[in-house]
């Protein structure tokens, strides 16, 4: 490997990748070639590495910090801890970030972190030291703060680390009243919003009941509408996979298989999603589940067994034009980014399936991380001022409705009547309502000119023109 750029013989695909769609998608829209450079280029890309201390020397520590498209600020998008993690990938990500943003009609631009490290090779306060250096360097360059660039949890980070984030910023920028406005994904003791740790998970499953809610697009791949006893596999059990899983089985589906880095079960009849998180968490491993019928210590394996829906949840490039012919559900739903080639897609598209792609099936969690930022810079939780207000006129109306009539509502009736929303509702209702929406303008797209091919290049084509439209109101100065 090449000391001075450790990325030097990694793949280099997925930004590229990212482009290829991009270009195809730009030939369906009206805008110049020079706008469209500007849209699918990368604005700023920052590499620095910097040095912890660990043990009796010294570790140094490649990172990234992307920032894609300045036709909104801030930019927005998470930072990731993994040794794959090089620059091409973050690159891609931001891009993603950008259009998935312009989907779901959020107003960022797009932008991406990495960290090259395993987070399970260091204690926690190693990963604090990381974390913080980290923060201190994206603040000397500007590339962090609640107007120019906010970062949020990804792969190998959470809230502790959005934590850690959110007190170095403020700790150097003392005074700064929207500090925690700079990173979103905290915890809700530290201004953090209800429902952001589900709002992936929840989304992807929203995006799958709305898909499958087509009666006409579901005739054509041969399944029936309605989520009522579909049969779904889902890869992945961390935070994506796991409330996908969870919130698709509240929603009536079967949840027939799940895979794992350490292997994949299956049981045609069903899986208790919860029991098998327990019993992963308890033995280390999701295999020797006694509620599974078969059993596979290659992951891949677990892919490929019979279902309706298949929702890779896990890491980028895990169909591919290998393994593809072998995948048996009629429907793909991204809940990770970039989990399919565009030459596995291009197949399963072929043979009859349809795919729901990443930019806009994962989007929910940037949509309630824009609800945490819009709660920092307001300094007020969501339904704090106005829940007892609506609780009071719902009262009097059904006081008034019952003196009318005459009827009195149980105790049960009236308090499901009265009650003001909270926070956590008003989080997932307006979750609900954007991945609906948006859904339905992807379709609108894609139903109406036949030679875009995918719902993919739909989303892109709507994403382009919305940020072309930002682009050009902007003007260029100087």
């Amino acid at each position: 490997m090449n000391i001075n750029n450790p990325t030097a013989n990694q793949d280099t695909h997925f930004f590229g990748d990212v482009c290829k769609n991009f270009d195809f998608a730009a030939q369906f829209t009206q805008h110049d070639a020079g706008l469209l450079d500007q849209i699918k280029s990368c604005n700023s890309v920052y590499r620095f590495r910097f040095p912890i201390r660990r043990g009796n020397g010294f570790e140094v520590i490649d990172a990234w910090r992307v920032e894609h498209s300045h036709h909104q600020s801030p930019t927005k998008g998470g930072i990731r801890y993994s040794e794959m993690v090089n620059e091409d990938e973050v690159m891609a990500l931001a891009a993603l970030m950008t259009y998935k943003c312009a989907i779901v009609n959020v107003p960022f631009g797009g932008a991406k972190g990495g960290i090259k490290i395993n987070p399970k090779s260091y204690s926690v306060s190693e990963l604090e030291n990381i974390t913080r250096r980290y923060t201190v360097e994206l603040i000397k360059k500007n590339f962090i703060g609640p107007s120019i660039d906010v970062p949020a949890p990804d792969y190998g980070s959470g809230e502790r680390e959005m934590s850690w984030i959110a007190d170095t910023y403020a700790t150097m920028n003392p005074g700064q009243l929207d500090a925690m406005g700079a990173v979103t994904g905290k915890p809700i003791a530290l201004h953090g919003i209800a429902g952001r740790r589900e709002a992936t998970g929840r989304g992807v499953a929203i995006a799958i009941r709305e898909c499958v809610g087509v009666a006409e697009d579901m005739q054509k791949i041969g399944l029936t509408t309605g989520l009522s006893g579909k049969k779904i596999i889902v890869q992945g059990l961390g935070n994506v996979g796991y409330y996908s899983a969870k919130f698709l089985s509240e929603f009536g589906a079967l949840i027939v298989g799940l895979c794992e880095f350490e292997g994949a079960i299956y049981n045609e009849d069903g899986l208790d999603v919860e029991a098998v998180f327990q019993h992963r968490k308890s033995s280390g491993s999701i295999l020797g589940y006694a509620g599974a019928k078969k059993e596979f210590k290659n992951t891949m394996d677990g892919l490929e067994q019979p279902c309706d829906i298949l929702v890779p949840a896990a890491l980028e490039n895990q169909i591919t034009s290998q393994n593809v012919g072998s995948i048996k559900a009629k429907i793909i739903a991204e809940g990770a980014n970039g989990p399919t080639s565009p030459e596995a897609e291009a197949a399963f598209y072929k043979n009859g399936g349809m795919i729901i792609p990443d930019m806009y099936a994962n989007a929910g969690g940037v949509t309630v991380s824009y609800f945490e930022w819009l709660k920092n810079l307001s300094h007020v939780a969501f339904g704090r001022i106005n829940r007892r207000f609506e609780e009071n006129s719902n009262l009097n109306l059904v006081n008034m409705v019952e003196g009318i009539t005459g009827t009195a509502l149980t105790p049960m009736q009236r308090s499901t009547i009265i009650k003001g929303a909270s926070e956590l509702e008003l989080v997932n209702s307006g979750l609900e309502d954007t991945m609906i929406r948006s859904y339905h303008e992807i379709r609108e797209i894609y139903k109406n000119n036949p030679k875009i091919g995918t719902l993919r290049n739909a989303a892109m084509v709507g994403a382009i023109n919305k940020i072309a439209v930002s682009y050009q109101n902007l003007g260029v100065w100087p």
